[in-house]
């Protein structure tokens, strides 16, 4: 698998898959060269679903620790849409080496989260990008006439949604991701076309790390997030991947595919690095 990483990600190489990052790798250290304990194993086994907010010197601050089988380097990396860190160990690391490189670096994690974009909620009266240009979501209060015409829709630069206002944020998740299958599907398929290959299928999926994927049977992913990104960002993101379809490397044939495929890459690549934080902050 191949995959296109959003930004903050850092680089990481794990069982079949490749990954870019234009923006560097995050802080890491070497690990710890003692094995951790039977109960510090036992305990870590479940860390990638443990989330804490820890007194870090910059103030309380959201931390999600993972284990990864293949990291040969404890490692941080700012969660944009979560708003907190994100603390990496190898198999035979213990948690007291993620406690280190926190400490060690807490001012680079403070300045990191506090340069973070806003949050932005799906609720009446929010502005939310859709294909790069801001739509003021409106709610139709049950019995508005106009709520008749469908549960979401786009008039100009307004979306409007209907129905209880208590599954507004839901059908407004539910709409952009529709949008994005439906807008991805058609761009894999002629972009696949016209270099002679064949998507197995295409999905969409709300990714932390990695704007689009991949896998070596032809299935393409995309981060559903895209949506609201300016349509040649959609554009260059499709390209890479279908490129991916034929070359599962960054090499210079891949670059050169990608190039054929879109116009838009350098452009494409500098909006993601600039501004790809601020989808991971919207909804």
């Amino acid at each position: 698998m191949a995959a296109l990483q959003t930004r903050d990600s850092g680089a990481f190489v794990a069982a079949g898959l490749t990954a870019i990052s234009p923006l560097g790798n995050p802080w890491e250290a070497a690990p710890e060269p003692q094995v951790a304990s039977p109960r510090e194993t036992r305990q870590i086994i479940a860390m990638n679903a443990e989330e804490e907010i820890l007194a870090l010197p910059g103030g309380p601050t959201r931390v999600r620790w993972r284990r990864h089988a293949r990291a040969r380097r404890v490692s941080l990396r700012i969660d944009p849409r979560g708003g907190g860190v994100v603390v990496t160990l190898p198999a035979r690391a213990g948690r007291r080496a993620g406690m280190a490189l926190l400490m060690t670096h807490a001012d680079w994690v403070a300045e990191r989260l506090a340069a973070l974009p806003s949050a932005i909620a799906f609720a009446d009266g929010t502005a939310i990008p859709i294909d790069g240009t801001l739509h003021r979501i409106r709610h139709l209060r049950k019995g508005d006439p106009e709520g008749a015409r469908g549960s979401v829709w786009v008039e100009g630069e307004t979306l409007f949604v209907s129905g209880g206002v208590e599954f507004l944020a839901r059908r407004v998740g539910d709409f952009l991701r529709a949008e994005a299958r439906r807008r991805f599907t058609a761009l894999a398929a002629t972009k696949a076309g016209t270099a002679g290959l064949r998507a197995l299928r295409v999905s969409v999926k709300d990714t932390r790390t990695r704007w689009g994927s991949c896998a070596r049977d032809g299935a393409l992913s995309f981060s559903w997030r895209l949506i609201m990104a300016p349509r040649f960002v959609q554009d260059y993101v499709a390209a890479h991947e279908v490129a991916h379809l034929r070359h599962m490397d960054h090499g210079p044939r891949f670059w050169a595919l990608v190039d054929e495929l879109t116009p838009w890459r350098a452009e494409g690549m500098r909006w993601l690095n600039g501004e790809g934080a601020r989808l991971l902050r919207i909804g």
